[in-house]
């Protein structure tokens, strides 16, 4: 498989749905008054989560595109202070903001000029092929996790 056929592989596996459902499938399943619902006793709620993903894909991109980038502070940057997002507005941003994210990536990896093996822009370490398949690990992890929240809920099957 060529370069090209390999990114194409990248985005099929970040948009979801390859291994893991996929983020569109299911995040407008949940009321927006059960976001902040921690059921049985579980450490995070579904915003908590999705935050949480949110967070780390835009800290990922940024560390590999940005000439800007800020560590941002681990563990308290990359969680919520609340359980529930403050508004209607805030939770339709939270998700705006994560599909623009990966529209950006999506675009990024595509581009030619961007080779998958070559050292992304805050590291001579790390590759644009491992911080792809980091937020595509973690992403699925997570959407497991929030796929769980939504069943214990009674919302999804």
């Amino acid at each position: 498989m060529n370069e090209k056929g390999e990114k194409e592989q990248l985005v099929k596996h970040l948009k979801g749905g390859e291994a893991f459902t996929s983020l569109e499938i299911f995040i407008d399943k949940i009321p927006f008054e059960k976001l902040g619902e921690r059921p049985y006793n579980l450490p995070y709620s579904f915003y908590e989560l999705f935050y949480h993903i949110v967070f780390s894909q835009k800290d990922i991109l940024e560390y590999s595109i940005s000439g800007d980038y800020k560590t941002s502070n681990w563990p308290e940057d990359y969680w919520p202070d609340e359980s529930a997002p403050q508004n209607r507005e805030t939770w339709e941003k939270l998700k705006k903001d994560y599909f623009d994210d990966r529209d950006i990536l999506e675009n990024f990896l595509m581009d030619p000029k961007n080779d998958l093996n070559i050292s992304v822009r805050n590291s001579e370490n790390h590759t644009l092929l491992r911080e792809t398949l980091l937020i595509i690990e973690h992403t699925a992890y997570h959407t497991g996790q929030m796929l769980i929240i939504l069943r214990l809920l009674g919302l999804y099957k």
